[in-house]
């Protein structure tokens, strides 16, 4: 599962820098028109994906997940060999939208290691399926951009897919799950009765909320950070600068991931979760004060060591907190609240730093940050004193 999360994550950032750059090639368009549909054509993936989530979720739940995986990862395949070769807008429009389908694979893979893996020990293996993920997403755009230059934007689409088909097989041929036995009779969770479960837990409500704002805060930025690149260093090796920029990030996801798995298996996922929400605040600050791209790529390391954490961290607390049956169902509404961040958070960032400077939406991310870290440490705490009272009355 690691290597399938790795060329998934690869094969999908591989093409994200230059999407926009795509779109300009198929035609002779306007720079108004090539950056409105730019906007359109990276939301639509995360628009379908939030209406979706939810249902893969059950339908892993039902059926087992390693079907949905294999599904999924040769659904992308298609999506993307077929981008290659299209030759206007609405259709790379509409093949991103049917790539929504099929963008629950990694949140999946979490939800299918997660119920295979003894609880005591399930932060340090979700830390370890992370590196997967991040390894390709630190990769990705390096190699998509060294692909482009080579081959072409068409080509480099139609070169992506197959790591994609790769990752489907390595799936398919490499993995069993081992079914629980709650799992051999259907589940006797309405969708009524996962909503009551989640809204009965007050801070798993504020785990999903938060989950949310981190991609608000986190995709505020990224769709801008090549023009912020552009004005500390000017357009020489643009390109390869802001892909160091992004790279920085995922870097310090990478070393640092499995550790904080390891620290939520000894004290808590949710306490670790508290502490990443705040330094991932500290850390954003100082992208507002640069002046150089290596100041940047510093900070941006920095900030990657703290906000690469929350993923495996929420998945680990969700997982401890709801039953084994209704796992993916939560995590799947979990993930359509995180997409919904990624379609949020860069309309409000490219309208703060139109507002007024791309400096701004670094305080507006780290305040954001730290507004969630506020707000889970006082829900944990309210909860635990009504938990202590509950058990504890006090009598007059």
């Amino acid at each position: 599962m690691w290597f399938a999360n790795f060329f998934i994550a690869a094969s999908l950032t591989m093409v994200i820098p230059f999407l926009s750059l795509y779109i300009e090639s198929l035609g002779n368009y306007s720079d108004d028109y090539v950056q409105r549909w730019s906007g359109w054509v990276f939301a639509i993936t995360f628009l379908i994906a939030f209406i979706v989530s939810p249902f893969w979720g059950r339908f892993g739940d039902k059926h087992g997940r390693k079907i949905f995986l294999v599904f999924a990862a040769f659904g992308l395949g298609i999506s993307v060999l077929l981008m290659g070769f299209v030759t206007n807008v609405p259709q790379l429009f509409v093949l991103r939208m049917f790539m929504g389908f099929f963008t629950g694979f990694i949140s999946m893979s979490q939800a299918f290691i997660s119920t295979q893996t003894p609880p005591d020990i399930a932060g340090k293996v979700l830390g370890t399926l992370q590196t997967g993920n991040v390894t390709g997403s630190l990769l990705g755009p390096l190699l998509g951009g060294v692909l482009a230059d080579m081959f072409g934007y068409a080509a480099t689409f139609q070169l992506t897919s197959v790591t994609l088909f790769i990752a489907a097989c390595l799936v398919m041929l490499g993995t069993t799950e081992i079914k629980s036995e709650t799992k051999q009779k259907e589940s006797q969770y309405s969708p009524a009765d996962v909503l009551k479960h989640i809204f009965s837990k007050p801070v798993l409500v504020m785990v999903m909320i938060v989950s949310m704002f981190v991609q608000v805060a986190n995709f505020s930025i990224q769709p801008i950070l090549s023009l912020y690149v552009n004005e500390i260093h000017g357009p020489t090796s643009i390109a390869f600068f802001s892909g160091l920029a992004f790279s920085a990030a995922g870097l310090g996801n990478l070393l640092m991931s499995r550790n904080w798995g390891k620290l939520g298996d000894r004290i808590g996922f949710e306490k670790v979760l508290v502490i990443l929400l705040f330094l991932s605040a500290v850390f954003f600050i100082p992208g507002a004060f640069v002046d150089t791209i290596w100041q940047l790529v510093i900070v941006r390391f920095l900030l990657g060591i703290a906000i690469g954490g929350v993923i495996p961290i929420r998945t680990a607390y969700i997982r401890q907190v709801s039953p084994l049956d209704i796992q993916g169902e939560v995590l799947g509404y979990n993930t359509s609240i995180r997409f919904l961040g990624n379609i949020i958070g860069p309309v409000i960032g490219g309208w703060i730093a139109g507002m007024y400077t791309i400096s701004t939406v670094f305080y507006f991310s780290s305040g954001l940050l730290l507004a969630c870290g506020i707000g889970l440490f006082y829900t944990m705490k309210h909860t635990a004193q009504k938990q202590q009272t509950e058990h504890f009355p006090v009598h007059s």
